[in-house]
């Protein structure tokens, strides 16, 4: 099987190579040729021999990743930890927070013999897939090196879940190779050893993003604007329109009023900005915002990376995209943090968590139909709006922890004679 799987990636990756090429910045267009043919530089090669080997696809991998990599830093800093990604946003981001005991590359890609080059090169110590990334040569190649393999912070959407059961032949293979699985929660615990995993593998060590530290401080540009703020964050094709329409029934009635819209990929920006530029409205895009610049404008077009973390701190009420047209949620966690009114959608699947935050009262899920009047209810109601988003601070506070569980899981691995499964 993987020899079928590996002659069909190589197809794939032969027609789609100039387009994945071409598509990137200048820049960064021989950097990324390189290290996804395993190509790393003679110094990173020399300098992470035996380093903790950490792969985080995107930029939501990458970020729950960090309190992570903090303890593992802090536990044993001596350890070099080699960053890999695939999306350019993950890199970016990867390399804005990355300590200097870490160095960030693209994953190669998932072919045997480039995977193998890189592994004979710098012979990495443990290597820990964050969440559920299951490329099978990449794995099955750790293991031919007799390096351990974690899971950490898994979890497996009902959608991934449907899919994986399909070739679960396949799957079960790969999962073979994975010497420990520490999953968010039960439900997702359930579904990897349904694919199988083996039980006495599977323990549940809750959600990194739970330990997401809060951000510092409140951007300059966001800490001037003045009134009450909605922020919409990670939103999704469609649900600007939408939540731009009812921001203008919204400011008739509330004269303060402010929008900030965030959405999810960045290759959207010029279309959203495109959005508001057709309906005639007054708008400013973050990145035309210099340092000290005050905001003139009631509408701001958040185009930028890894900000939206801290622009949620100037928010009365987020309200959370990608979830309102079906596409599955956004995290509901980092808005939490800051003690914020939290709005979603009925669409809310790849983030299960919310439903505690719906059952504590933490958290509003309204359909589209109800969206604003639920937001009119909560500019008229303020003290609502602040009790809400007390209770998702205080379960944030409860449920964090799942780092240090984790940082059990590392230590069997990388201090055999401290093993503890205690947390079995």
């Amino acid at each position: 099987m993987y020899t079928i799987y590996s002659i069909a990636y190589l197809l794939v990756l032969l027609f789609l190579l100039p387009f994945e090429y071409f598509k990137r910045p200048v820049n960064l267009r021989n950097i990324w040729i390189k290290e996804k043919l395993g190509i790393y530089s003679s110094e990173l090669i020399r300098n992470f021999r035996r380093c903790i080997w950490i792969h985080a696809v995107s930029v939501g991998e990458v970020m729950a990743a960090q309190p992570l990599l903090r303890k593992i830093s802090e536990q044993y800093p001596s350890k070099k930890i080699l960053l890999s990604t695939i999306t350019d946003t993950g890199r970016q981001v990867a390399l804005e927070n990355a300590g200097e005991n870490i160095n960030v590359v693209y994953m190669p890609f998932d072919l045997s013999f480039l995977i193998n080059r890189v592994l004979r090169k710098i012979n990495p110590e443990l290597l820990i897939i964050i969440e559920t990334e299951l490329w099978p040569n990449f794995i099955k190649s750790f293991k031919k090196h007799n390096t351990p393999v974690v899971l950490l912070n898994g979890r497996i959407s009902e959608k991934s879940f449907n899919g994986y059961k399909k070739i679960k032949f396949f799957i079960k293979r790969i999962l073979r190779d994975i010497d420990l699985f520490g999953m968010q929660n039960e439900v997702y615990s359930s579904r990897i050893m349904e694919l199988g995993a083996e039980k006495d593998r599977v323990i549940i060590t809750g959600n990194f993003k739970f330990d997401v530290l809060k951000p510092d401080k409140i951007p300059d540009w966001a800490g001037s604007i003045k009134g009450r703020v909605i922020v919409a964050g990670s939103t999704h094709d469609g649900e600007e329109i939408m939540i731009t329409d009812i921001f203008l029934m919204l400011k008739k009635e509330f004269h303060d009023l402010n929008l900030i819209i965030a959405p999810r990929h960045p290759e959207r920006f010029n279309s959203v900005a495109e959005m508001l530029l057709e309906k005639k409205l007054d708008f400013l895009r973050r990145s035309q915002i210099n340092k000290n610049q005050l905001p003139l404008s009631n509408i701001i077009l958040l185009d930028t990376i890894g900000e939206l973390a801290k622009v949620y701190g100037i928010a009365d009420i987020v309200i959370i995209g990608k979830s309102f047209k079906a596409h599955g949620g956004q995290n509901p966690l980092e808005p939490a943090l800051w003690g914020k009114a939290i709005i979603c959608g009925p669409y809310m699947e790849n983030f299960p968590v919310i439903q505690e935050f719906l059952k504590k009262e933490a958290a509003l899920e309204v359909p589209e139909s109800k969206l604003y009047e639920t937001l009119r209810e909560l500019l008229n109601n303020p003290e609502k709006a602040k009790t809400i988003g007390l209770k998702a601070r205080e379960l944030s506070k409860q449920n964090s922890g799942s780092v240090m569980k984790a940082l059990e899981i590392v230590k069997q691995f990388i201090d055999p004679d401290n093993a503890d499964f205690a947390q079995k």
